[in-house]
């Protein structure tokens, strides 16, 4: 399915990208739509599964449908084919993190590119708080 995409480059390691796009518990962090994420199993990988409660108070079971450890994931919501997750590293202490969406939801990028904004200001103030 075609993707369109919105990146960010990071002034953090990918690893603490990855760290923060990867742990459910941090998603309503970052996550414009995300109230609130539980996983069904112990970690995030392929054909893991848990129940997202949307910023509006809807819960919603997903599926992880991709995954590749440290650098990307992807789920579908509801049964739908949804966000595409990345992060690649540019070096020791940045690295790039992209969100991408199926082309008939292309308006949602305006929420990824808040959940960008959110990532590199908890990024930022991790790297503050070492």
């Amino acid at each position: 399915m075609k993707q369109l995409w919105v990146w960010r480059e990071i002034d953090a390691p990918a690893e603490l990208l990855w760290a923060l796009i990867s742990d459910v518990e941090q998603w309503p962090q970052w996550g414009p739509s995300v109230a609130e994420a539980a996983l069904d199993g112990a970690s995030l990988e392929r054909g893991a599964t848990g129940t997202v409660t949307t910023a509006i108070g809807i819960d919603l079971n997903f599926e992880i449908t991709d995954h590749v450890e440290g650098r990307s994931w992807g789920w579908k919501v509801a049964g739908i084919p949804a966000t595409e997750h990345c992060v690649r590293s540019l070096g020791p202490d940045r690295c790039r993190v992209g969100f991408g969406v199926p082309w008939v939801v292309a308006p949602y990028l305006a929420v990824c590119e808040i959940a960008l904004r959110r990532l590199e200001a908890l990024a930022t103030k991790a790297k503050a708080d070492q």
